[in-house]
Formats: C-alpha cells, sequence, structure tokens
C-alpha cells in the first residue's frame, strides 16, 4: 500500500480536507506535514477529521512514498527524496542541477510545470495557470502597497489627485489577472504583448492595448510567446521608452519556456522612469525583466524606482492558492 505525504512548502498547501477524502477513500494513506496548513487556515484538526494522520517532517519524509509540493525541494530535502516519487513544480529547463541530481538518485519527478497546458487531458493537472492568477492579482497589491499615491483618482475640495498608470507587459494569465485588478482599484492601464490574439482579451476588460510599427505574430505552443526577431525588439524598445517616462507601474510577465526570461525593462528605461514608480517582474525567479531585480528583495533605483522581485506572492494568499490547486489535482 502506498503513503502518500502532502506537504506545504512557503506557505502553500496542495492538501485540503477533500482531497484527504477522496484518497482515504482509495486505500491511500495522507501524512500531512504537522502544522502544514496553519497560514492557509487549514488546521491539523481538519485534516486528522477527513482521515489524514499529521506527522512531523522528518517522519514526513522517512515514511511517504510518494511526496507532493509546489516549491521545487530545495538543497535539504532533495537527499530525502531519493528513490521516491515527487510531484512537484521543478522548472528543468532552468533548475538543470536540480532535474540532474534528482535523476541521479533514482527520484521519480512528475513536473507539474512540464504538462502541456493546451491539451483537454492536461489542464487537470495545470497548476501554473491558477498561480499565475493569484500572482498577477497580487502583484498589484505589493505595487499599490510601495506606490505613494491613490490608484483611483480623487477630486475633492482639497485637490485632485490624478489616477495612477498602469503598465502590464504581457498578457497571459498572470497579465490579464493584473489588467482586471488594477482597473477594479480605478487605475489607467495599458498592456503590450507580441500575441495580437491578446489584443481583444485586453480590451474587454477596458485596458488599452499597445502594439508597435512591426507586424510580427509572437504567438508560441502552449499558449506561451516565443522570441521575437530584432527588428521588433527595436520597435518595442522604442515604444517601451516613451511608456517608461509616462507611466507609474509596470508589472512584467514574460516568460519563454526553456529560456531565460528577457529582459523588457532595461536600465535606460529605467532612468526615465518619476520617482515614486513601481516595477513588480513576476519573472524574477527566471532572470527577471527588469534590468535590477533581485528575487525575493525590493530594489531601489538611484532615481527612486522600486523594483519589487517577490517570487512567492501566491504563497501571500496562501488559502486561495491552496484551494484553486486541489481544485485542479
Amino acid at each position: 500500500m502506498l503513503i502518500l505525504r502532502h506537504w506545504i512548502f512557503q506557505l502553500f498547501v496542495s492538501l485540503y480536507a477533500l482531497t484527504t477524502c477522496r484518497l482515504s477513500f482509495l486505500s491511500f494513506f495522507v501524512f500531512p506535514k504537522k502544522t502544514a496548513g496553519d497560514r492557509a487556515s487549514f488546521t491539523d484538526s481538519a485534516f486528522v477529521g477527513a482521515g489524514a494522520f499529521v506527522l512531523p517532517r522528518e517522519q514526513v519524509f522517512q515514511d511517504a512514498d510518494i511526496i507532493t509540493k509546489i516549491r521545487p525541494p530545495n538543497e535539504d530535502e532533495v537527499p530525502r527524496l531519493a528513490g521516491k516519487t515527487l510531484v512537484s513544480m521543478i522548472q528543468p529547463a532552468i533548475n538543470g542541477d536540480l532535474y540532474r541530481q534528482l535523476t541521479a538518485q533514482k527520484t521519480n519527478v512528475f513536473a507539474l510545470d512540464c504538462v502541456p497546458r493546451m491539451l483537454s487531458r492536461g489542464q487537470a493537472f495545470d497548476t501554473l495557470s491558477s498561480q499565475a492568477n493569484i500572482a498577477g492579482y497580487r502583484a498589484v497589491i505589493e505595487a499599490a502597497e510601495q506606490f505613494p499615491r491613490f490608484f483611483a483618482g480623487q477630486m475633492t475640495a482639497a485637490g485632485k489627485v490624478p489616477p495612477a498608470k498602469v503598465l502590464v507587459l504581457g498578457a497571459g494569465v498572470a497579465g490579464l489577472a493584473a489588467i482586471q485588478t488594477a482597473k477594479n482599484m480605478g487605475a489607467i492601464v495599458r498592456a503590450f504583448d507580441v500575441r495580437p490574439v491578446t489584443k481583444e482579451q485586453v480590451e474587454s476588460m477596458g485596458a488599452t492595448f499597445l502594439q508597435v510599427d512591426i507586424q510580427e505574430d509572437g504567438s508560441g505552443s502552449g499558449g506561451y510567446a516565443k522570441e521575437m526577431s530584432d527588428e521588433y525588439k527595436a520597435a518595442q524598445a522604442k515604444m517601451m521608452m516613451e511608456q517608461a517616462e509616462e507611466v507609474d507601474v509596470i508589472i512584467t510577465t514574460a516568460l519563454i519556456p526553456g529560456r531565460k526570461a528577457p529582459v523588457l525593462v532595461n536600465e535606460e528605461m529605467l532612468s526615465v522612469m518619476k520617482a515614486g514608480s513601481v516595477c513588480v517582474d513576476l519573472a524574477a525567479e527566471n532572470g527577471g525583466n527588469v534590468a535590477q531585480t533581485k528575487p525575493n528583495e525590493i530594489v531601489t533605483t538611484s532615481n527612486g524606482v522600486k523594483i519589487i522581485g517577490y517570487t512567492d506572492l501566491p504563497s501571500r494568499l496562501a488559502s486561495t492558492a491552496s484551494n484553486l490547486v486541489r481544485c485542479e489535482t
């Protein structure tokens, strides 16, 4: 009989009481780590009530045959996975050393981020979309926290406050979530994507879709964007320079599968942004879309622009992130 262990990492919980009931019914023993769900408002007693056996961390690694988690395992966890099955985000194209270490020690890996997102059978395992949706929403919240003005404009007896201007780069799942959130908060929102097919989606949310003069389709496989020509990149950079001088907040979401994240906001663009402006880089973990991004840090440039490089944005809404993973899996 298999012993299935679900465990959180950086505030994520991929196990919920309903999931526990289902697995217990299938004759799996389910071992959540003690206090695993506390930060997501799932108590140990809820897991026990659903038929799970709550264990200390070390015993979980010792007893479990199948281990599931959202974030890739860290250096301390990797040796404990030898000979076991791991269901997790791995990102082998970026974490090559991790992938080779896991395979060398005979860890059977099911990489959730490698499941084709466009296949109907694969969509049931698509944790990328749900977490990207949360990251896009949270990116706007983090930007508002650092931005020194209202997002919505106001006209009062004390004076007039203009609405913030937000530019979202990339209109995938995260980008669309950011657009909707920024619009709901009263900002003027603009968006850019190399895939013309996203224009209708952006405009349906009330945002302005930006276009460059060169006609080139950046649609790639699996719903991602592909790398563009040098001519297109030059035209894009010119347009971006004009926008950088004008907007207050830039949220970047651009990723290319198997490649380092492209730099969309370079040093020159940062230099023309206004003091107090904010960039939120959702590609920080993959190298970053913004020139001075540092993973898990807020960097302030010499001219007063704040660059947020958090890699744990879905973790900051742990309960929602956990429930959406549970619904998909």
